[in-house]
């Protein structure tokens, strides 16, 4: 311990010294315009660098390395402040490698994903992968695993569970708290939760909450949302003490709708996250560099913009020495050509550049053969387990809405032969399964879906939300069989198959969520997934997210579990056929 203070003031005096001009600094960006998200300015300075932290900004600095910016804007790398890795597909550590290029430098992640599948492990898996690598990961213990009673989960994961993580450096706090009716009811289980991170970050998930439940919610000390859409609603929780974290994913998007409340004088109040980012998104038009630019496109202040995703999100969570170009700040920086186009065109972190317009600089490889597949634990599924008895009465079919998480609950006569229910082609009403893979129970839930326009084959995928059963859907049974089939021998992905072939399989071999691959290999074969899918009829543009919502038991109206189908209104299980 002495050594290491010693080496800590050493250092201290080293960094002292370079701001004051008295030695040189390791490195020294000249001629830059720097966004100052203090002053709400921007300034051209040098700024000086030492030990990978900001020393000094200023004129007359010299380095050891001098770098000409010739004029760009410099700011701070940018923090998401909320964010599921897993619905990039990505490990954590292919994810940072994505991310750096487009200039966020840190994220703060929930991974409840894989907790309803591995549970404690899972997190921990999370944290092993994001561990020593020139990117900030810090995560979010998760709150609501399993998320209902409705279906099968992975695990459980009880206040005593988190204790592991509560003293855990990089986790900040309790992960969004979706079960509000359990904090409104005074749940025991969920206060628990609560009140052992009380005194550390507490991120809310309260779409609609409104009036003394709101009042009570945030009384339980939970001080944002992420699920906020209308501008009303935004505002009352802003003047409730709220922060109001902006979503702009690849599915929600409430941007457009909340812009017009930000000004420079409550910027502090929201932050721009992105919650759920696929990799296909983040390939095409990149992450918060993108909903920066949208945002400056809106007309928000490009100032008061770069503050909503680099010192907002670093004081609601405590990170004080991130988030601004100061001194005494860490020297992750990125510099733009222009503020309007909003293109990175370098990354440093910790004083050393990660990335420029060419893309990586340097970054670490997996650990080869650390993470291997591992079989669902599935019983053998036969053909018999998805054939529907035909009772003669009228059938509830899940109507998917397009480009919306919600369903519709249709009542009418399906067609049938022999007594068994069969897909009906001309009314786009196919066949929808879940099959429970944690237990090896052999519970298959059966209902009925239209909305994919599926004229031949079947699709499969082990990312079923929130507990991640393998969903599939399809126009005959064994087409069925066959993608389910190829998804377990995956050890988790997506399928797509048509006369008990194989047309596109996407390994998904981490917990059946994430591939190990990089960003582009992963790309191409989700392309070539849904490439496969429109080839057989299917036009929803994202089939397989589509299909992963469709078990879903907490956005109305209806959906479907393992456990059967589900009136989400109701919040019970319900009958497939009526009386």
């Amino acid at each position: 311990m002495e050594d290491l203070n010693k080496h800590r003031v050493y250092s201290l005096k080293k960094q002292i010294q370079a701001a004051r001009k008295e030695t040189p600094a390791d490195l020294v960006l000249k001629n830059g315009r720097v966004i100052n998200v203090f002053s709400g300015t921007i300034q051209e300075k040098d700024v000086a660098v030492c030990n990978g932290m900001i020393v000094a900004l200023g004129t007359g600095y010299h380095g050891k390395e001098e770098i000409d910016l010739g004029g760009r804007y410099v700011l701070p790398g940018m923090i998401d402040g909320h964010l599921h890795v897993e619905s990039s597909m990505l490990t954590p550590l292919r994810l940072a490698a994505a991310l750096l290029v487009h200039g966020t430098t840190a994220v703060v992640a929930d991974p409840h994903e894989i907790a309803n599948v591995k549970g404690m492990e899972g997190i921990r898996f999370m944290l092993r992968d994001s561990e020593r690598i020139p990117f900030d990961y810090f995560f979010m213990a998760p709150s609501c695993v399993p998320a209902t009673r409705l279906e099968t989960s992975g695990a459980t994961i009880t206040a005593e569970h988190l204790e592991e993580l509560r003293d855990h450096t990089r986790v900040l706090g309790l992960a969004e708290m979706m079960n509000f009716p359990g904090v409104l009811s005074g749940d025991e289980e969920v206060l628990k939760k609560i009140v052992l991170f009380q005194n550390r970050v507490l991120d809310g998930h309260c779409p609609g909450l409104t009036g003394h439940d709101l009042q009570a919610y945030i009384a339980a000390g939970i001080r944002s949302d992420h699920e906020t859409a209308a501008p009303a609603e935004a505002r009352e929780k802003l003047e409730s003490g709220m922060v109001v974290m902006v979503r702009e994913g690849s599915t929600a998007k409430n941007l457009e709708s909340l812009a017009p409340l930000i000004h420079p004088e409550n910027a502090g109040r929201f932050c721009l996250v992105s919650d759920d980012l696929h990799a296909e998104d983040i390939r095409d038009r990149g992450h918060l560099d993108f909903t920066v630019r949208k945002a400056i496109e809106l007309g928000l202040d490009p100032v008061t913009a770069v503050r909503l995703v680099t010192r907002s999100p670093a004081e609601y969570f405590g990170l004080k020495d991130r988030g601004a170009v100061a001194p005494g700040y860490r020297a992750d920086i990125v510099t733009l050509d222009s503020l309007e186009g909003f293109t990175v065109h370098s990354v440093y972190k910790d004083g050393h550049p990660v990335a420029d317009s060419e893309g990586l600089i340097r970054f670490p490889e997996p650990v080869k053969g650390s993470e291997r597949p591992e079989p669902l634990n599935m019983k053998p599924l036969h053909v018999e387990d998805l054939r529907i008895p035909h009772p003669g009465k009228k059938a509830r079919i899940i109507e998917m809405v397009p480009g919306q998480l919600f369903t519709r609950m249709v009542h009418t006569e399906i067609r049938s032969a022999g007594g068994l229910v069969i897909p009906d082609i001309a009314s786009d009403t196919l066949k929808l399964c879940v099959i429970e893979r944690h237990e090896a129970s052999g519970r298959v839930g059966l209902g009925l879906v239209r909305g994919f326009g599926l004229k031949r084959g079947a699709l499969a995928s082990s990312v079923a939300h929130d507990s991640h059963n393998v969903i599939a859907t399809g126009t005959d049974d064994l087409d069925i069989l066959h993608a389910v089939e190829t998804v377990r021998r995956m050890g988790g992905g997506l399928a797509v198959t048509c006369d008990q072939k194989t047309l596109a399989e996407v390994p998904l071999e981490i917990a059946g969520l994430m591939s190990a691959r990089p960003i582009s290999g992963l790309v191409k074969k989700l392309r070539a997934a849904k490439k496969a899918a429109r080839g057989l009829g299917c036009t929803v543009g994202e089939p397989f997210m589509a299909l992963s919502f469709l078990a879903l038991p907490v956005i109305p109206e209806l959906k479907l579990t393992d456990r059967g189908l589900v009136d989400v209104n109701r919040f019970e299980i319900i009958p497939l056929f009526d009386g």
